[in-house]
């Protein structure tokens, strides 16, 4: 299959495209300096997003787009001018892959969009699943939301639509080595309440799973990249304190992160509980469904570690 990935230079964009070339299929990167990216027999990338660029005239029997680009959510504050350039980057890069699709000859069998569990809002009792529907109105969730109306697009040019929607990814990159450099210095503990859930998946899980979407025709629209198995904070904390073999003690008061962090805290401080129900329907044979077992293989296995 050939198979083309919007921000596969990124945390999740690099384990997926090794996954990708593994199994044997095509990859193309889009990108806006080409010349950075290695080139092999599998591999390409084309040039996109620049005055003059039109990536469409070099992509031919394109089987799915993968579409991860974005400004990162992270940063020390939200201030106004980043979650303008959240918002944008997002619409930008997804209304370019829109157009790309109107001008391919030959379309993609499935757009599969980047989106995020925080379409869904914040809740320490309610259940998530593809089903439900969302009542929030916080900046991450009308951020999802205009995101995934921009990508339904793909809808009416015939191409199957997924839109993925990630809990948090947990790696060697992303937010894991923040949450941990303090159990490091042995002053872990509970973030804000502890009550709160945290939705998670495995960095290689989230990368089969885009596979297993792009392999399964039945899977559309919402699809919650999650495990069956999310778990409280005040477990999260103390299962990396488990595997470091360092305590979980010291609390980070929610007002704290709020004088640091300003609205991004609400990201710590509040969670959500998602259940994968797609997946599990379709049968998806997890990696590493168990939290424990998932941050062994990462927090052991790599160069996050207590030492």
């Amino acid at each position: 299959m050939h198979i083309v990935i919007a921000g596969g230079s990124g945390f999740l964009g690099q384990i997926l495209r090794e996954k990708l070339l593994a199994d044997g299929d095509q990859v193309t990167i889009l990108t806006r300096s080409a010349g950075k990216n290695q080139k092999t027999d599998q591999l390409q990338a084309v040039e996109w997003l620049k005055e003059g660029t039109r990536p469409e005239e070099k992509l031919k029997h394109v089987d799915a787009i993968v579409n991860l680009a974005g400004e990162s959510i992270s940063g020390l504050r939200w201030t106004k001018q980043k979650k303008d350039r959240i918002i944008k980057s997002r619409m930008e890069t997804t209304g370019e892959i829109i157009r790309l699709i109107e001008k391919l000859e030959n379309k993609p069998q499935v757009l599969i969009n980047a989106s995020a569990v925080g379409y869904y809002g914040m809740s320490d009792t309610d259940t998530f699943t593809e089903n439900s529907k969302s009542n929030a109105n916080d900046f991450l969730a009308n951020t999802v939301q205009k995101w995934e109306e921009k990508a339904a697009e793909a809808n009416q040019l015939g191409v199957r639509t997924v839109f993925a929607r990630f809990g948090i990814i947990l790696g060697k990159g992303g937010a894991l080595p923040l949450i941990t450099l303090p159990y490091k210095f042995g002053i872990g503990g509970n973030i804000g309440s502890g009550r709160q859930w945290v939705s998670w998946i495995h960095v290689e899980d989230a990368a089969h799973m885009i596979k297993f979407i792009i392999d399964t025709p039945a899977i559309k629209g919402p699809f919650n990249v999650t495990t069956p198995n999310p778990v409280r904070m005040e477990e999260f904390g103390k299962t990396i304190g488990s595997v470091l073999r360092k305590p979980h003690w010291l609390p980070v008061p929610k007002i704290v992160l709020k004088l640091m962090l300003g609205e991004m805290s609400s990201m710590l401080v509040n969670g959500q509980r998602v259940i994968p129900e797609k997946a599990m329907a379709q049968h998806y044979d997890y990696l590493y469904p168990d939290i424990k077992e998932g941050l062994k293989a990462i927090l052991l296995l790599s160069k996050i570690t207590s030492s």
